[in-house]
């Protein structure tokens, strides 16, 4: 059974976020929290992600960005990334998490860019993949538990 999910990206300011926020509103009963491989600690999402989850009705203004740990890798019982390399980092940097990590988009095969410095239209576009990752894991979650 699924409790714990972690959503990691680069900087934890504009994709982990978004994802973080939205499984938050899909999967109320599951702990979800997120954070960054080179992480702006203490840095609020990015302004246009904020913007663009206000639209969705999901507000992340109060997210403050941290730097993925030992112990907040350990503690994940799902830890979803943005792309392949990212996958690779975390297997290495900690081993044993193999076998619980994936790609968000990891259904379609896809890695989901960083728009980080962006104009809103990459950050929509982004936005979109990392709606349709969320919707595919919540669907798995709630089969297994």
């Amino acid at each position: 059974m699924i409790r714990r999910v972690l959503v990691v990206c680069i900087g934890n300011i504009c994709r982990s976020p978004m994802a973080e926020g939205l499984f938050r509103q899909a999967l109320p009963d599951v702990q979800i929290c997120s954070a960054g491989m080179s992480a702006l600690v203490g840095h609020g999402a990015d302004p246009i992600a904020v913007q663009i989850m206000a639209g969705a009705g999901v507000d992340i203004a109060a997210h403050r960005a941290r730097m993925l740990t030992d112990a907040i890798a350990r503690d994940a019982d799902l830890i979803l990334v943005m792309d392949d390399l990212q996958k690779q980092q975390i297997s290495t940097q900690y081993p044993y998490v193999r076998g619980k990590v994936f790609r968000l988009a990891e259904a379609t095969k896809q890695d989901i860019p960083d728009p980080y410095r962006q104009d809103p239209e990459v950050f929509r576009t982004v936005f979109s993949q990392i709606e349709n990752g969320v919707n595919e894991w919540v669907k798995r979650i709630n089969s297994i538990g």
